[in-house]
């Protein structure tokens, strides 16, 4: 609810400030007192483009501030949480204009873009102007509307949910789906690499150990031949090494007696001669372990060849390495299996789910189908209230493919003149036509719909009389829950007012200005008089006017 509008320095406006009712406020003037400035004014708040040519005064900047009662809804709470903004029960949007033209918008004293100025002031505030694209030629809102009629909510918050998850399980199966094709592409080449290391049968070192092994093979001959002299030195020669120093050992042992020194040198001395004989006694074990074997040979040079083969085909240096790319393929291979079972479990979970959406939107569509009817002929009785005897709207509901509302594609079509043509409301509707029928489609849906601030730039155009009587009597009628802002030329509308403002415009030195005041009972009623009348009203004119003011 918009409890308070100032405006400074805007236009012909000095400085005006408003305090609205919560139900409905009538705003008349003479043509050109100043109506479509305060809109003007208004609209800056609600994210309209600023230029500085709207300064009154050039000197001062123009600063037009909203204050609006936001009565907890849980969406503009969200909207002030989402973007960081103090959230209060009071909601103040200002909007200022610098003299050199740059504008800015504040949130609650902080400031904020143009695109979130627009999206909390649409929840906020429902502007209709005379040759605005309304919000009811917008699918959307029209879906909403059919929706709430049909007291579709808990089905399609519930449909939503299952839709939701739905679209997100089937875009997994997508994503799997790309992912088997991908690996399907390699999957010949991967198994034809792993059936090549798997056939190679290589162990953990074994092309490092075969290499070895071929040294040694390779040189068994001359290894013998060392190995055999030196182990002939040590143990069979005419002096044995191993006996040498046994022998000196024992030389030492006999002098003992006369240093301390020797027989530690003795211990040390024999040790050695053990230590050698140990020697001698594996020399003599890798002697006899070592043979020339050209067969053995072979197979290990093979080994070697096909071993540095597959090192130099996926440029790696050791066996470990080439293991590693083996067992990588053998990932990719089980990969591609388990891919196939987990589309396949997919698969499953997409086609349960689209049945409940199935089953869900269908009866979100039973809904809507039963609304549709009772819906249209309560409209167009309206529509023949308020003036609009020859036009007829009616609803198309069509089936498409399933989307976040359901499987229903909703469009309002609408003939002015009982043409039989109907066509989608954008299309053919004026802007006093739409505006009058938003207010009896608003009328109906306002106890279902939590509706912003309502506010209407001359609905009344092209009516007067009974029609301009049954709109203000269905605005009256709204606004017992809804808060209605009107600007009207109809007396039959004015006389519904819970509060009547005057715009009117004044002199202050050599500037005209533009100013608003609240009128009382008795002003109202003159007021009324001379929109039925003329300026100076007759008797029977302010006589009318205090019955219609009294009736309401």
């Amino acid at each position: 609810m918009l409890q308070k509008l100032n405006i400074q320095n805007y236009a012909i406006i000095d400085q005006i400030a408003i305090d609205f009712s919560a139900n409905l406020n009538i705003i008349t003037g003479e043509t050109g007192a100043g109506k479509s400035i305060l809109m003007g004014a208004l609209s800056l708040i609600l994210g309209e483009r600023a230029d500085s040519a709207t300064l009154m005064n050039k000197d001062k900047k123009c600063v037009v501030e909203g204050f609006f009662k936001a009565g907890g809804r849980k969406e503009i709470k969200g909207f002030l949480k989402e973007n960081e903004l103090d959230i209060e029960d009071e909601v103040v949007i200002r909007r200022e204009i610098a003299v050199n033209g740059k504008s800015r918008a504040f949130i609650n004293d902080t400031p904020v873009n143009l695109g979130q100025l627009k999206e909390l002031s649409s929840l906020l505030v429902d502007l209709h102007q005379q040759f605005d694209t309304l919000e009811l030629g917008d699918s959307d809102f029209q879906r909403q509307v059919l929706d709430a009629l049909a007291a579709n909510g808990n089905l399609l918050q519930e449909y939503a949910t299952v839709f939701t998850q739905y679209s997100k399980t089937k875009k997994e199966l997508q994503e799997l789906v790309q992912q088997q094709a991908a690996a399907n592409a390699a999957l010949d080449y991967n198994q034809f690499l792993f059936d090549e290391l798997e056939e190679a049968g290589l162990k953990e070192n074994e092309l490092e150990e075969l290499d070895a092994e071929l040294k040694l093979l390779s040189n068994a001959e001359n290894i013998k031949q060392q190995l055999s002299a030196v182990y002939f030195e040590l143990k069979d020669s005419d002096q044995p090494i191993t006996q040498q120093v046994k022998s000196l050992g024992n030389k030492l042992h006999g002098l003992q007696q006369y240093h301390a020194s020797i027989e530690e040198l003795t211990k040390r001395l024999l040790g050695a001669q053990a230590e050698l004989q140990d020697i001698g006694d594996e020399l003599e074990a890798i002697d006899n372990g070592v043979q020339y074997n050209p067969e053995r040979i072979q197979v290990v040079n093979d080994k070697i060849s096909l071993g540095y083969k597959l090192l130099k085909k996926h440029n790696v240096n050791i066996t470990a390495e080439l293991l590693a790319i083996k067992d990588d393929l053998q990932q990719k291979l089980n990969d591609i299996l388990n891919i196939g079972e987990a589309i396949a479990a997919k698969e499953q979970a997409t086609k349960e789910l689209l049945r409940q959406c199935e089953r869900l939107a269908a009866a979100i569509t039973a809904n809507r189908n039963k609304a549709i009817k009772p819906f249209t002929e309560k409209v167009n009785a309206l529509l023949a209230q308020v003036g609009m005897p020859n036009a007829v709207i009616k609803v198309q509901l069509q089936s498409i493919a399933l989307h976040n509302d359901g499987g229903d594609s909703i469009e309002f079509l609408f003939d002015a003149n009982k043409s039989g043509r109907f066509e989608p409301l954008r299309k053919v509707a004026s802007g006093g036509e739409l505006s009058r029928l938003m207010l009896c489609i608003k009328s109906l849906v306002a106890k279902k719909l939590q509706l912003p601030t309502l506010i209407f730039d001359e609905i009344d155009t092209g009516i007067s009389g009974e029609a301009a009587k049954q709109v203000g009597i269905i605005m009256k009628d709204l606004s017992s829950g809804h808060q209605l802002i009107a600007i009207t030329h109809q007396p039959q509308i004015a006389a519904r007012a819970s509060a009547h403002y005057y715009v009117y415009k004044s002199t202050k030195g050599d500037k005209i200005n533009t100013a608003i005041r609240l009128l009382s009972n008795d002003e109202r009623i003159t007021a009324i008089a001379q929109m039925l009348s003329g300026e100076k009203p007759t008797a029977a004119a302010l006589e009318n006017a205090r019955e219609m003011v009294a009736i309401d």
